[in-house]
């Protein structure tokens, strides 16, 4: 009798403990072209995660762990299936990502939005995704490339360029920026010579350079990936001295690119999503705190998109994924008590009171009516083998 007694109350122990647990889902590219960023980000919304759970009001006392699957960043059916391992194996409530445009258009299309599954992601910036039939279940911490291509214009005009060539990485992610930054360029007066995409994973670029440097301008745009082809062309272009001048979006931001032989010869600007604010500073004394170094976009907009699930979940009082996604805009947007990183704890007790909050987090988190953030972009040029913040704009 004692002993069915105490399996009872072991099975009953642990049913509470599984019940104690909510799974995220954090799928985003730790293979592929972006893979030297992507821990970091992943590292932005697991603190959140843990803010969550030691606060110790998240569900009365219940705790928020991260799932991790790889996105791959480019390969739509791969990116899928991790997605659909999260949501009917490991039963995640929501997916923090994916990444990359492409993938994520694939992933919302054909297996989050099926599944009635909550998904931000904190850097697909392609401008087709603010179009996207998502049943109000997509949302993205990051702004749309519409605004990075009209940034990185002005950027580069005021830089003295008047005459540029474009190689862009062949997906939505490089040709919907490259097609926002063509246009706002030649509308404040600028030439391009030529737009081309280019293809990731090849070993030798000198070809493609070949024919961006028959094109000439004063500089090359590169709208790729900093560990793949993005990197191969410009490496190319400073071997053949084809270029010594670099218009970087901001696939291309990432301390990786720092170790490229020649760079110190170059002139290298470019623009991610990101701010100087106090809030930014904030996150950034949290990151380091955690362990987290690097200099990489999206971190900030990866600890936000978490924050805010995390919120919803709290708002909708469990984790049903059908309560979540109706949530996320009361949230994030006035009125209400603004909340800044660090602050979960705060936020979850007001939540939990019924009292308003806006979410500012880590990245002034403000939506578009599509679910999308309005955002701020760093200007960033490589001063000193490192990468230094200009201005903001």
């Amino acid at each position: 009798m004692r002993k069915t007694l105490l399996a009872a109350a072991s099975i009953l122990a642990l049913s509470a403990t599984a019940q104690a647990e909510v799974k995220m889902g954090v799928i985003l590219g730790f293979t592929g072209p972006i893979e030297s960023l992507t821990p970091d980000m992943a590292a932005g919304a697991e603190i959140a995660m843990k803010e969550a759970s030691d606060s110790g009001k998240f569900l009365d006392g219940e705790t928020v762990t991260a799932v991790r699957a790889d996105s791959t960043c480019i390969d739509a059916a791969a990116a899928s299936a991790a997605a659909e391992r999260l949501i009917t194996s490991d039963g995640v409530v929501s997916l923090m990502g994916p990444d990359c445009s492409g993938v994520t258009t694939a992933v919302a299309n054909n297996v989050a939005i099926p599944n009635g599954v909550l998904l931000i992601s904190p850097s697909a910036t392609s401008p087709a995704l603010s179009t996207i039939d998502d049943n109000g279940l997509f949302f993205r911490t990051a702004p749309s490339d519409a605004r990075q291509g009209e940034v990185l214009a002005d950027v580069a005009m005021e830089q003295g360029i008047k005459s540029i060539a474009i190689t862009y990485t062949n997906n939505d992610y490089g040709k919907g920026l490259s097609d926002a930054f063509k246009a706002a360029f030649e509308a404040i007066g600028g030439e391009v010579t030529i737009s081309v995409p280019h293809e990731d994973g090849k070993g030798d670029y000198s070809a493609d350079v070949g024919a961006l440097a028959s094109a000439g301008g004063d500089a090359l745009a590169v709208l790729g990936y900093v560990d793949q082809g993005g990197r191969g062309i410009m490496q190319a272009a400073i071997d053949t001295g084809a270029f010594d001048t670099f218009a970087l979006g901001d696939g291309m931001i990432g301390d990786s690119l720092l170790d490229l032989p020649g760079l110190d010869a170059a002139k290298v600007f470019g623009t991610a999503a990101g701010s100087e604010s106090d809030a930014a500073g904030k996150y950034a004394e949290m990151a380091a705190a955690a362990g987290v170094t690097g200099s990489g976009p999206y971190q900030g907009e990866s600890y936000d998109a978490a924050a805010l699930m995390i919120l919803a979940i709290q708002k909708a009082g469990s984790a049903d994924r059908g309560a979540l996604a109706g949530n996320i805009m009361d949230i994030a947007n006035a009125p209400g008590e603004q909340i800044g990183p660090g602050e979960l704890g705060k936020a979850l007790e007001l939540v939990a009171a019924g009292t308003d909050i806006d979410y500012q987090g880590a990245t002034g988190v403000e939506f578009t009516d599509v679910g999308e953030a309005l955002g701020s972009y760093k200007e960033l040029a490589i001063e000193d083998g490192a990468w230094k913040t200009v201005a903001v704009r």
